[in-house]
């Protein structure tokens, strides 16, 4: 891994590592890394130095290092430990630009809320802190492979809650039909529509017909319309 560019805070000097010859090395896959946590930003620098396929351009301390650092360096990967409204800043940043960088959030198990919202702003992987490194860095380059990574990062108890009965869940399984429903669920939890085709085996096309009777039955327009009905009966 090759190390271009660090700015650890605000104010911060930036440091240039260039290859032999004064050229800039092969990067490989671009990552910049942010977080508030200069200890957690070193670990992951770590992780990702004994690979020999990734290039940190930039470690970042902030929203606003983390907008300029993706706008200068066009990274492939942007990893965030921030704050809430700090990563979704960047998240509407890269998804207003209509930016090719891929955002993997870090979350705490206690962050469901947080984790559909990220989803819903563009983020292609939600991984929990207590993820192992090595199952990190796979993460990351399915990431970087165009795949989602959510199967099995969202905890538990939303999967159960979409399952499960209870009033509000009754009274929108009799407004849909049973394959709308598991369409619902799984577009509820940011699954893309290609995504839910290859699970289901369908045509996308298929999906996409199901989701506008969906979205046409439950009142709602489009995913966030669905993701907030979700959330408003408790499904969420």
């Amino acid at each position: 891994m090759n190390i271009r560019e660090i700015s650890l805070g605000s104010g911060s000097p930036e440091l240039q590592s260039l290859g032999s010859a004064g050229q800039p090395p092969a990067r490989g896959i671009g990552l910049v890394l942010a977080g508030h946590h200069p200890l957690t930003l070193c670990g992951l620098s770590q992780v990702f130095e004994r690979e020999g396929d990734f290039s940190v351009l930039a470690v970042c301390a902030d929203a606003e290092t983390v907008v300029d650092a993706v706008r200068r360096h066009e990274p492939d990967v942007v990893i965030l430990d921030l704050e809430r409204n700090e990563a979704f800043k960047v998240l509407r940043h890269v998804q207003r630009g209509r930016l090719t960088a891929r955002v993997v959030v870090l979350a705490a198990a206690s962050d469901d809320h947080d984790m559909i919202d990220a989803v819903r702003f563009g983020a292609r992987a939600i991984v929990l802190k207590e993820l192992p490194p090595e199952a990190f860095v796979a993460c990351v380059r399915k990431v970087y492979g165009e795949q989602q990574w959510l199967e099995g990062q969202v905890p538990g108890r939303r999967v159960r809650k979409l399952s499960r009965g209870g009033a509000s869940a009754r009274h929108t399984a009799r407004q849909l039909t049973p394959r709308e429903t598991e369409i619902a669920r799984l577009a509820v939890l940011g699954i893309s529509t290609r995504d839910i085709a290859e699970r289901l085996q369908v045509k996308q096309g298929t999906v996409k017909i199901h989701l506008h009777s969906i979205y046409e039955k439950l009142n709602v327009s489009g995913r966030l319309g669905l993701v907030l009905f979700a959330r408003r009966r408790g499904l969420t």
